[in-house]
């Protein structure tokens, strides 16, 4: 399947750039062709099927290449597999046979089962074979993973800058994406291969980075901006509309639904620059005094939070919690009181009402 990329206009025309210290690689550089014959020789195996291992393999088989699947058999993601297509024996194996297979290990599992299948893994690696990554954590925070390679296999990370989800919707539309790569360890032509991988899974363009800003990156954009301050946020805002009388539907909507359906695309389009110039003028002096107000605050929380990571604070909370035998129980009492916050069942009521198209009438 060939896919037509959309690229952004400040790098068209280049196949390796520099922007602003970032150095940049679009996929041009590494066409299907060139892909097919950097990966001709090699069989990629993928371990796990969560959003990345499964996004990732199913865009390699639709692009023709070797790749195989490493899973536990008759788990959840064995069924899955096999209800994708994947035939046991034939491209769908144990971790352990998936891995003794292939020239090239995408270890895609969770952080925490990759430490425990780090040893099994090891086992079966051979010279000259890839360990790919999708994530610094294993690799940067070895000293509590115990994950080290052995020197005579590549070590390289390609990391998509978006969810599992998105890297197989936007392979099928053609809008592609993006990711982070690095090379920790070359072996035996491990660039090329990171390239390779790279544009085989759909990228458009991938840039320059280094495990340990990777997962550091990531991992303060989960807790501040992308998730949990967002979600903090959201919440703030319902709350205080609603202790002030104004409606569940109300707050809901400007606070979540307004958000996410009409001003966020439109940054995600154009920008929030656009967006500021486009807007009301009441709304544009609100948005700009009041920038000013939350940007002061909220940079020292981020600050915090990053620092948290930097220390290892963070890592050391994951690893803690991934060890104790009742932290599942817990935690999925932790999202059950998430999903039975007002707002979202709102939004949970809102989608089914959404199916019903509108008629010019009221529903």
């Amino acid at each position: 399947m060939n896919i037509i990329k959309r690229i952004p206009t400040f790098l068209r025309h280049y196949s390796t750039q520099t922007f602003k210290g970032d150095t940049i690689i679009l996929s041009e550089k590494y066409s299907p062709m060139k892909c097919k014959t950097v990966l001709e020789k090699d069989t990629i195996s993928v371990l796990g099927y969560g959003p990345q291992g499964r996004s990732q393999s199913l865009n390699l088989r639709d692009n023709r290449h070797n790749v195989i699947l490493g899973l536990r058999k008759d788990g959840n993601s064995w069924y899955k597999a096999v209800d994708d297509g994947w035939i046991q024996d034939k491209n769908l194996f144990s971790i352990d046979e998936a891995t003794h297979k292939g020239t090239i290990i995408k270890y895609l599992i969770s952080d925490a089962a990759q430490i425990d299948q780090w040893n099994s893994v090891k086992a079966n690696l051979k010279k000259n074979n890839t360990l790919y990554f999708s994530h610094g954590f294993g690799i940067h925070y070895k000293k509590y993973t115990n994950i080290d390679p052995p020197n005579d296999v590549n070590v390289i990370m390609v990391s998509p800058k978006c969810s599992g989800k998105t890297v197989r919707d936007n392979f099928l539309n053609g809008r592609g994406f993006t990711s982070s790569f690095a090379v920790y360890n070359d072996y035996n032509e491990a660039f090329n291969k990171c390239m390779a991988i790279a544009f085989a899974i759909g990228n458009n363009y991938v840039f320059e980075t280094t495990f340990e800003k990777e997962v550091i990156s990531d991992l303060t954009g989960e807790r501040c901006i992308l998730m949990g301050m967002i979600q903090a946020a959201f919440l703030a805002q319902y709350k205080v509309l609603r202790k002030n009388g104004h409606s569940p539907l109300e707050a809901y909507h400007e606070t979540i639904e307004e958000a996410l359906t009409s001003l966020y695309p439109i940054i995600n389009e154009n920008g929030m620059d656009w967006l500021y110039k486009n807007c009301s003028q009441t709304a544009q002096r609100g948005a700009i005094d009041w920038t000013n107000v939350f940007e002061p605050q909220l940079k020292p929380m981020i600050q915090q939070c990053y620092d948290s990571v930097k220390n290892e604070t963070e890592i050391k909370r994951i690893i803690e919690c991934n060890e104790s035998p009742d932290y599942q129980t817990i935690l999925q009492e932790e999202l059950d009181a998430i999903s039975e916050q007002e707002m979202w069942q709102i939004k949970q009521k809102l989608k089914k009402l959404n199916k019903n198209k509108w008629d010019g009438f009221l529903l």
